[in-house]
């Protein structure tokens, strides 16, 4: 069983995926920040893929990109980085990451090199699910990959099913139509918002994403969904400490 459905079947609460970008704030440090992520009790971790036009992506990940970018990583040297990421790290491993690096790698290629590094699952925010259905899904499942999609409040009734029907893992709900960013609270249209989506009683589980940063946040989150996802926060603390060890614990501290 993929790893990400062995963690939801698990019944576990409050589930932490934490985000980071390869090659920031240092080129050599991925494998160092997964390791380090784990050891301090986080459940599951999207590696970001460094792009020169993250859209989705607010000013702290572009800004990590960018520095990525300048450090030299790549998709190939990414996943050189990873070859041995299996040999001692167990949680789930995501790669998320825009559509245009991954098809001047080659899906099919892209796919066989995740296995072979024990990746479970990816996320592209710019595959529109029709792309995905037609030309992407039968690829991916071949390798036993997990395509993980989108929504948001934008995101129609019948869509939100759609996607739950034809895609297997978890749901990324994000919590607004806004870029990614650290957020104090979420006000109660966004509460309304996410225990609509509960309420769909979907077969998939859900993770909250966009915007989760500190103990208010992270527990509105997990009060409608499986767990949170943390991105911008996590990439400021580790540009700040430039210890990822120290990054998470400050983290883990404002969640508390």
């Amino acid at each position: 069983m993929n790893r990400i459905n062995q963690l939801f079947n698990s019944d576990k609460k409050d589930i932490l995926s934490i985000y980071f970008c390869a090659g920031d704030p240092t080129l050599e440090g991925t494998a160092h920040v997964i390791r380090t992520l784990e050891n301090n009790g986080v459940d599951m971790i999207e590696i970001g893929i460094p792009f020169s036009d993250p859209m989705a992506d607010g000013i702290v990940i572009q800004n990590a990109a960018t520095q990525a970018l300048r450090n030299g990583m790549s998709l190939k040297l990414l996943f050189e980085q990873l070859r041995d990421i299996r040999k001692d790290v167990k949680i789930p491993l995501i790669l998320m990451g825009y559509l245009n690096p991954i098809m001047q790698f080659g899906f099919e290629n892209f796919c066989r090199r995740c296995v072979e590094c024990g990746i479970d699952g990816v996320i592209i925010p710019d595959l529109p699910f029709r792309d995905y259905q037609e030309q992407y899904r039968i690829i991916a499942e071949r390798y036993g990959i997990k395509v993980i999609m989108l929504i948001t409040p934008e995101t129609s009734e019948e869509r939100v099913r759609e996607i739950d029907a034809h895609t297997d893992g978890f749901i990324y709900m994000v919590s607004s139509a806004a870029t990614t960013g650290a957020q104090q609270d979420f006000n109660e249209q966004k509460r309304a918002y996410f225990k609509k989506i509960e309420d769909m009683h979907l077969n998939n589980p859900l993770m909250v994403g966009f915007g989760i940063s500190n103990k208010a946040t992270f527990q509105a989150a997990c009060e409608h969904a499986s767990g949170a996802i943390i991105g911008s926060r996590f990439v400021t603390l580790l540009e700040e400490e430039k210890d990822p060890e120290k990054a998470i614990l400050k983290l883990k501290a404002g969640l508390k």
